[in-house]
């Protein structure tokens, strides 16, 4: 059987969750990977035959989507072509993490296009939103990557087909430690702003992750370093707590290490503020933005804070034998039969 595994390369999440993703998917058949976007800072440890532009949000330098950055790095007719000329119909099976350009070939030429995604979740109406109505937002996330049925992941099991997170091998692996930093991935803000805000926290050490800097420095207090997996790892693992985007698989990985964490999501961002309300339904705390406003929540985040209990069990290979077994055999009924006897 050959499987096409698209995945969203706008951040660090998708790639993360692909790499305990892709085997499992390996078991059933050949499966070519496509990923498409710019932002991401992780490698994969697996072929990728397919690497395109897509259609990537850029990450400001104030907390928010820079639009003015996103516009001028999008290129549509690029855009338009790749989706044309994707042979999605050369695959049996189209598994599809929050990518645009397969879900979009998929739709043009009638192609079924599944989805495994933190964002078919999002999108559940049984899912968290936030208080204020965003149908720009709400407009993006459902006509970016459309998809003919899902599997999405949040931080709980908010139906029948949502999932709690894939917390990847590497993570689970670990035996945290508390060496008594923080550790802060906040991508929307530049290092400027982030010394600026957290060297005023004079008693605590802080293990800042950049994606707006090559080189590592410090100063006073706050130690600053490019984006790479396992000293990331190494950090989380070893912190007293995260200061974080309201992303997905950041904030899930810490709560599962046992850390206590502090959630800023992106300004213009629908996603982040879907996550944001899931999270302080968790009883994680969340801030607006990284500023003198929140100074006291975040020193009572230092002082008092609390880690929230999770319980996220490995589901990766039930999950994706489930997919495959379901929606192999609408492709072709000789499938079903030809997979492999796994579970």
């Amino acid at each position: 059987m050959k499987i096409l595994f698209a995945i969203q390369g706008t951040g660090n999440g998708h790639l993360s969750r692909a790499r305990d993703v892709y085997p499992e998917l390996a078991k059933y058949g050949d499966v070519d990977v496509l990923i498409s976007g710019i932002q991401a800072d992780v490698d994969v440890p697996f072929p990728v035959k397919y690497k395109l532009y897509g259609m990537s949000f850029i990450f400001g330098k104030n907390g928010g989507v820079d639009i003015w950055k996103t516009l001028k790095k999008s290129n549509l007719p690029r855009l338009i072509r790749d989706i044309k000329q994707l042979p999605v119909e050369a695959y049996d099976l189209v598994v599809n993490d929050f990518d645009a350009v397969s879900a979009w070939a998929c739709k043009l030429k009638n192609k079924p296009c599944i989805g495994l995604s933190h964002q078919s979740a999002v999108l559940s109406p049984n899912a968290p939103v936030p208080t204020f109505k965003d149908w720009k937002g709400e407009l993006v996330l459902k006509h970016y990557a459309p998809v003919t049925d899902y599997y999405g992941f949040h931080f709980r099991a908010y139906s029948s087909k949502i999932y709690t997170p894939v917390i990847r091998k590497e993570i689970r692996e670990l035996k945290p430690t508390n060496a008594g930093h923080y550790t802060v991935y906040l991508p929307a803000y530049d290092d400027k702003a982030l010394v600026e805000h957290l060297s005023v926290f004079e008693n605590v050490k802080w293990e800042v992750f950049s994606k707006h800097n090559k080189e590592a420095f410090n100063f006073k207090n706050v130690y600053v370093q490019p984006i790479e997996n396992k000293a990331f790892i190494k950090s989380i693992a070893s912190s007293a707590g995260v200061l974080c985007g309201a992303g997905f698989e950041g904030p899930a990985e810490a709560m599962y290490l046992g850390k206590k964490v502090l959630a800023i999501p992106m300004q213009q961002q629908y996603e982040q503020y879907c996550n944001a309300a899931a999270l302080e339904t968790l009883g994680v705390p969340v801030i607006k933005f990284l500023g003198r406003k929140y100074y006291d929540r975040i020193q009572w985040w230092i002082m008092v804070g609390e880690p929230v209990s999770v319980d996220y069990p490995d589901q990766t290979a039930a999950i994706v034998e489930q997919l495959v077994r379901t929606h192999a055999s609408q492709y072709n009924e000789n499938i079903q039969s030809a997979l492999p006897a796994i579970g």
